[in-house]
């Protein structure tokens, strides 16, 4: 099976008053067709690594490759165009943009990707139908609720058919019963050709991925590998 993203000995440390080691030699490869949630404490990690892997930061030290290509991390303009194109973030809390419906928040990602806005349009619509929210499409952030908002932010993760999707506490700030709602709606775009890892201190959400990784000592440890 493919390993479509690898680490090998990532470190990650934060300068202030002294050098935090947040990552520590970190070497790992993730699979296309599975889904892989991060545990741990807050301040273990799980959001620094998620910035590496999403090119929104660069390691300390190490090497991190997509699709057997080793990322550098120098090239700005083809690290905007790679996480443009293969990489759909979502996060806990939503960043949808205030001044924009929920359609337009959606097609704003596909146009940024070079998309004409006809086609991001049409792809835009499609996404909200998949989500369930169709008939909210002209509504904007402050008229939808937590879940609506997560799900318009997995629509907008999704509109360039990335092949890795990113998720930092995606249910975090929401009820159980939403969460789950949201949590099944995430892990049905799974398929053979896409990988998702998402971030959670929930242990009933991670416990569903097919490998559940445990942020240690700036490390991860495989609890269970159904891989």
């Amino acid at each position: 099976m493919n390993n479509f993203i690898q680490l090998s000995n990532v470190n990650k440390n934060f300068n202030s008053l002294r050098k935090i080691k947040v990552l520590k030699k970190i070497s790992y490869k993730f699979k296309k067709g599975k889904i892989y949630s991060l545990i741990g404490p807050s301040g273990s990690g799980k959001s620094t690594l998620l910035n590496l892997l999403s090119l929104i930061d660069r390691p300390t030290s190490g090497s991190i490759s997509i699709d057997n290509k080793i990322i550098d991390f120098n090239n700005l303009n083809k690290n905007d165009e790679l996480r443009a194109n293969k990489i759909g973030i979502i996060y806990q809390q939503d960043n949808l943009l205030p001044d924009f419906s929920a359609l337009e928040n959606i097609t704003l990602a596909s146009l940024a990707a070079g998309n004409d806005k006809k086609l991001s349009t049409s792809k835009a619509k499609l996404l909200l139908k998949k989500v369930g929210l169709l008939n909210r499409s002209d509504h904007f952030p402050s008229q939808l609720s937590g879940g609506e908002k997560q799900r318009i932010s997995i629509a907008r993760a999704l509109i360039n058919n990335p092949q890795i999707i990113l998720a930092d506490e995606p249910t975090g700030s929401l009820d159980l019963e939403t969460a789950k709602e949201v949590f099944d709606i995430l892990k049905n775009q799974l398929n053979e050709d896409r990988l998702i890892i998402f971030a959670t201190h929930n242990r009933f959400f991670a416990n569903k991925s097919d490998c559940l990784l445990e942020m240690v000592d700036g490390n991860i440890k495989t609890i269970n590998g159904r891989v």
